[in-house]
């Protein structure tokens, strides 16, 4: 039944809809690359995922996580990172709860009871615990070898141990952050030995692995603040706009097949999309995750009929004009004031004329190099534009808000 409660669109950020649209490459990564290896024993560096607000980072990792939590594997909560708060205090939680979770306390011997209380102290006080000079290893080595016995008992298991970090960017304590990334990266880069059949030791890697995800600005603090250590502990991705193809393809159990859903009698009804709806959804959505929820949610709201037409698509859409337009002025507000103008320039400029020499002229320089830092952030960090002959937007909402009347549709 076609109604707010059944509605299969969720837009809101850290959830996974049940309409999902693309990020096959990364799902496919967990799937068939991370776990086997790490389950393997093999090394695999910890993933990072980064993008601009409502590319769909969080809800990218929570469904990882979910599919895992699944396939039996112990797994952290989403551990979003508060402005100002201590990173290792909020991991040292959760890992604590992971080892009671993994009978961790009841077959421990002296050592890791010990091990286990110290934690406890990391979970109280965090990084201050090294600042007050309080007796015992440092917190970060606390939690890494607390992850290691962790480690362990997932390989007795055969299971996987995954940890989602979120809102990274928020980590302001150089110190704090180099000493989490340090604990996180020394678990995944331990060797551990084993007992092969007919008693042969074999070493081999713990079943750890980390998701972090973030604002492309974590790129500059974790990568180049911290070097290559980081680089090589930890693989990052930039989430850019999806294409038109894998927003098609979420939308053609509602076009081809019928989308079942409760109705008031605890039956099932289906609801099915024009075409012409589909395509004024993609239209609309401009290849943002969080605005194909949107579109999809107010078109669904829009009407109770078993059809969601293009009517409804455009109808829903108009109330949701003004969180569209907020959606790409976050991220163009969060842009340093060059960043800003490139993109003011390029967009000033007809498309085939989008050069690198073209937008330094309408940004009042004299060359195009003067201009290839700003472009290359805008490019590899931020995934907004695409350098090449011409440069054109990677961002299709960033584009089409500065250079058309989009969102609106009147």
């Amino acid at each position: 039944m076609r109604t707010p409660l059944t509605n299969p669109f969720q837009p809101g950020s850290d959830v996974v809809p049940d309409v999902w649209a693309g990020r096959v490459e990364q799902l496919s990564d967990w799937r068939d690359v991370v776990r086997p290896r790490r389950r393997a024993g093999l090394y695999e560096r910890g993933r990072t995922i980064l993008g601009e607000p409502g590319t769909g980072k969080s809800s990218l990792v929570r469904r990882i996580a979910r599919d895992a939590a699944r396939s039996g594997d112990w797994v952290t909560p989403q551990l979003r990172m508060p402005s100002g708060a201590d990173p290792l205090k909020l991991v040292a939680s959760a890992v604590l709860r992971l080892a009671d979770h993994a009978g961790l306390r009841a077959t421990a011997t002296q050592r890791v009871l010990q091990l286990l209380d110290r934690v406890e102290q990391v979970a109280v006080s965090g990084f201050s615990l090294s600042l007050r000079g309080a007796d015992g290893t440092e917190p970060f080595t606390a939690l890494y070898e607390l992850l290691v016995e962790l480690g362990r008992a997932a390989i007795d298991q055969d299971v996987v141990v995954v940890i989602h970090i979120d809102e990274v960017q928020n980590i302001a304590d150089e110190a704090a952050l180099s000493q989490l990334l340090i604990a996180l990266g020394d678990a995944l880069t331990h060797e551990t030995e084993v007992s092969a059949p007919g008693g042969v030791l074999l070493k081999r890697f713990l079943p750890i692995t980390v998701y972090l995800t973030g604002l492309p600005d974590f790129e500059d603090m974790a990568g180049s603040r911290k070097g290559a250590t980081f680089a090589r502990r930890f693989r990052t991705t930039t989430l850019t706009a999806l294409d038109e193809g894998d927003l098609r393809e979420a939308l053609q159990p509602f076009v081809m097949n019928e989308w079942d859903t409760p109705d008031d009698q605890g039956g099932l009804e289906t609801v099915r999309m024009e075409p012409e709806a589909a395509d004024a959804v993609v239209a609309l959505c401009c290849g943002e995750p969080f605005l194909f929820q949107l579109a999809g949610e107010r078109a669904w709201n829009a009407g109770s009929a078993p059809a969601i037409t293009e009517r409804d698509v455009l109808a829903g859409w108009r109330g949701a004009e003004g969180e569209a337009s907020a959606h790409v002025e976050r991220i163009l507000n969060r842009l340093p004031a060059r960043e800003h103008e490139f993109v003011n320039a390029m967009a000033d400029l007809p498309a085939p004329e989008r050069t690198a020499t073209t937008i330094a002229s309408r940004m009042g320089m004299s060359s195009a190099t003067q201009i290839g830092p700003t472009s290359q952030r805008l490019d590899t960090v931020r995934g907004i534009i695409t350098r090449g002959k011409p440069y054109t937007f990677r961002n299709r909402a960033v584009e089409a808000y500065l250079t058309t009347d989009w969102p609106s549709t009147r």
